[in-house]
């Protein structure tokens, strides 16, 4: 894992899903979005995702708050992937067969 995407994967699991449901708390009962992001150093984006997605699924999961488009899409992505593994197989099988 290259260090881009390892810091940008600690920075992800920085918080418990405790800590969200606390500041999506915070948030509905009238606390400023402004005071809840520089008390807690959040950025709005995340801030308004975490509001949005609890609010819409219970979950702060990407996979719980996925439009059936996105999974469609990343199961597709995932069978395109596997054909062409099997794809590659199969070649390589074909030019060992024709060398006998």
């Amino acid at each position: 894992m290259n260090e881009k995407n390892e810091q940008k994967s600690k920075k992800a699991n920085r918080y418990t899903e405790e800590f969200k449901k606390q500041i999506v708390a915070l948030h509905d009962n009238g606390k400023p979005s402004k005071e809840i992001m520089m008390e807690y150093d959040l950025a709005r984006s995340t801030l308004q995702k975490w509001v949005a997605n609890y609010h819409k699924t219970g979950s702060f999961q990407a996979k719980d708050n996925r439009s059936s488009e996105e999974v469609e899409l990343i199961e597709l992505r995932k069978e395109i992937k596997r054909l062409k593994m099997e794809n590659d197989i199969l070649k390589q099988a074909a030019l060992i067969m024709a060398k006998k």
